[in-house]
């Protein structure tokens, strides 16, 4: 009996323990799950050739190519010049030569001659100084150091025969600074002599591209010429005759019945 009361004990408690537990929904029947698309291929992006940055200027030196300020420096090494020959005409006693008095008057004119080129020199010289950039100026100022350059050898010649040497080679001196100041401004007037010379001559040339460009651009355009008929020209006006005197027919006439033979 005891076996048997443990058994529906053990029996009842299960019972009671199922009817205990909730009851569980069956499991979702989960769809099955659709392909992802696959994904689109990747299309290639042609960029556009962009147009390439602009360089810099960059500005080439040029051969001879002076700055403002070593124009200046220059012309005034040339005042430099200049002041130092006045000054060595300050020196100078032609009355203490013995010289006949031609020999004189020519040295006292190679004298006037010499001063009158060093001060147009020093004129030309100042305006240049002003405006460095002119190419006239310059040129004046380059042919002004040539004018006095041959002054001062005659002069060293004279004062080395009828002075002395010394003085004759300080005049030599001068006249050697001046010819090396004059070939040291000749490369920058060079470059400003070229430049009005370059432009008229890349104007003529594009002048003359132009016209040829427009003549083979409007010669489409272009009607040929019309031919025309051959015409015999019709002449409109007084017959050809006796026309130096209104009388001359009239006596012409006269004339032809006189001499008409009587039948």
């Amino acid at each position: 009996m005891r076996f048997i009361a443990i058994f529906l004990l053990i029996s009842g408690g299960g019972l009671g323990a199922r009817a205990a537990l909730p009851a569980q929904e069956p499991p979702a029947v989960q769809e099955p799950a659709k392909p992802s698309p696959p994904p689109a291929p990747e299309t290639e992006q042609v960029q556009e050739p962009q147009p390439p940055a602009p360089q810099p200027v960059t500005q080439l030196s040029v051969a001879g190519s002076m700055e403002p300020a070593q124009v200046k420096e220059l012309l005034h090494r040339v005042w430099l010049a200049e002041y130092r020959v006045n000054d060595l005409l300050t020196d100078l006693h032609p009355e203490r030569w013995k010289v006949s008095p031609e020999a004189g008057e020519d040295f006292n004119k190679l004298l006037e001659k010499l001063r009158n080129e060093v001060a147009t020199l020093e004129q030309w010289r100042g305006q240049f100084e002003n405006r460095a950039e002119s190419s006239y100026l310059g040129f004046e100022t380059y042919a002004g150091v040539g004018a006095v350059l041959p002054e001062l050898d005659s002069m060293a010649r004279s004062i080395s025969k009828n002075e002395n040497s010394s003085l004759a080679a300080q005049y030599i001196q001068a006249e050697s600074q001046l010819f090396e100041l004059q070939q040291a401004l000749h490369p920058y007037l060079s470059i400003l002599l070229r430049a009005p010379d370059e432009t008229l001559v890349a104007t003529q040339n594009n002048l003359a591209k132009c016209q040829t460009e427009l003549g083979f651009a409007v010669r489409p355009s272009v009607e040929p010429a019309t031919p025309m008929k051959n015409v015999l020209p019709r002449f409109k006006g007084r017959p050809r005759g006796l026309r130096a005197h209104p009388n001359a027919s009239k006596a012409g006439t006269e004339g032809a019945a006189v001499d008409k033979p009587k039948p």
